[in-house]
């Protein structure tokens, strides 16, 4: 018989994980599960679901994006939907996100969280 995987955390490197899981937590309203010195782990409440992970690197370097040749390149953007669009927006900056000046649909929303990575806000139609 085969196993059974399933995916249970996406981890995403950063230079501070307490401060990215800050972020996070009050982007998805979310709780912390487990807690290191350079790691946090995050669920959404009842713990169902992918958890997200925060990993603190010495080192790091956010990625560029739009993508450039020679430049730090993403590896992974998380998809987040939102039920209002300019909402989702106002709620992840006041949180310190910031948009990216390239905007390449009208019904997604690209932003960066504080460490730099790009994620998306978009509403299911």
């Amino acid at each position: 018989m085969s196993p059974r995987p399933v995916l249970a955390t996406v981890v995403l490197d950063c230079a501070d994980a307490h401060a990215l899981a800050d972020f996070y937590r009050g982007l998805l309203g979310w709780d912390v599960r487990d807690s290191e010195p350079d790691w946090v782990l995050i669920e959404a409440p009842g713990g169902e679901g992918v958890r997200l992970a925060l990993q603190g690197e010495e080192g790091y370097v956010p990625p560029v994006w739009p993508e450039a040749p020679g430049a730090q390149q993403k590896m992974l953007h998380l998809d987040i939907r939102v039920d209002d669009l300019a909402a989702g927006v106002r709620h992840a900056v006041a949180l310190g996100a910031r948009e990216a000046a390239h905007q390449p649909q009208g019904d997604v929303r690209v932003l960066f969280d504080p460490a730099g990575h790009p994620f998306c806000l978009f509403v299911d139609v």
